[in-house]
């Protein structure tokens, strides 16, 4: 038995994520995964192209995802970098924090962090302080080098709007080949292509590991608001044209839903299916009473930040 190949598309996010969970559920292949626990079913899985035609459009957000739009906006905070000095120490084996963040990998590839007692004891390859402990140590980021591909990425577009060389990669073998639960986001890669006086930004988004009932709604949802903010606006700044959001592909080796979440998956989505219209399951993000909840939750979320590094010894 192959793993299959499937592929569906629709305009909006909304509407590709329930195409992509109907093609799973109909076309795809029992497996195993390395966190069954005894007795659980066998997972769904495949390989899933999905292509965003619109990722700017609505309905943007489906109903069937876990948490709600405070939680999606938390992510999009974690992608821009507020949660990057709380992943753990490399030199305290003790420390059971997260392994890395994708926003420290996009703009400070190369390096992890450290806690260190004296500064005057860190090798040449410091690169900065990014958090102070209460017990007096310094977080540092080290590392052999240091590359923000985020930026490298604005410059090669500026440079050459058509190149195949503006990319970014997450994946640090040296790393994460020993980690238990490594990164499943594995590379960005944009294209401009020609568009009235301007251009349209193309994105492929390529996951090695994507959980398509409890991560990857947040997943795609966080990186098409990543790259408007990130890289669409830095563009249309510095190219001084419009840029149109183009078409986004993603790209998972491996969609699945777990052998465990199958029968809540046949209540919450495949039942529902059955009595619902497709509007009934859908959000449109640019609603005012949507865009309310997403930016009244804001100060909420700054200050849950503020109390998980403390938690954790950081005072600044």
């Amino acid at each position: 038995m192959d793993i299959p190949v499937l592929h569906v598309t629709g305009n909006s996010l909304a509407e590709t994520y329930e195409k992509g969970l109907i093609e799973l559920w109909q076309n795809g292949c029992r497996m195993p995964t390395a966190y069954d626990k005894p007795g659980d079913p066998l997972s769904l899985d495949c390989t899933m192209n999905l292509t965003v035609l619109k990722p700017w459009s609505d309905p943007m957000i489906h109903k069937f995802f876990i948490g709600g739009i405070a939680d999606l906006r938390e992510y999009v905070y974690e992608l821009e970098g507020l949660k990057d000095c709380i992943c753990r120490n490399e030199n305290d084996p003790k420390d059971t924090r997260w392994e890395y963040l994708y926003s420290s990998r996009m703009t400070n590839y190369g390096t992890w962090l450290e806690k260190v007692k004296g500064l005057e004891d860190v090798s040449e390859h410091h690169f900065d302080v990014v958090a102070k402990y209460d017990d007096g140590s310094d977080g540092i980021r080290t590392g052999h080098f240091e590359v923000n591909q985020v930026e490298n990425v604005i410059q090669k577009l500026v440079k050459q709007p058509f190149t195949r060389q503006a990319q970014m990669i997450l994946w640090m073998p040296q790393m994460d080949s020993k980690v238990y639960d490594p990164p499943c986001c594995q590379s960005l890669h944009f294209r401009l292509t020609p568009e009235g006086k301007g251009y349209s930004l193309n994105t492929n988004i390529r996951f090695r590991s994507n959980d398509s009932s409890r991560a990857f709604f947040h997943n795609c949802f966080g990186f098409i608001q990543f790259v408007r903010n990130k890289i669409l606006f830095p563009l249309q700044e510095r190219l001084g044209c419009e840029i149109n959001y183009g078409r986004l592909n993603w790209q998972a080796d491996s969609w699945h839903l777990y052998g465990s979440e199958i029968k809540n998956f046949e209540e919450r989505f495949i039942n529902r299916l059955k009595v619902s219209n497709f509007e009934d399951r859908v959000l449109n993000f640019h609603d005012p009473d949507i865009q309310e909840m997403y930016h009244e939750c804001e100060p909420m979320i700054l200050q849950k930040f503020e109390d998980v590094k403390k938690s954790f010894g950081i005072v600044s």
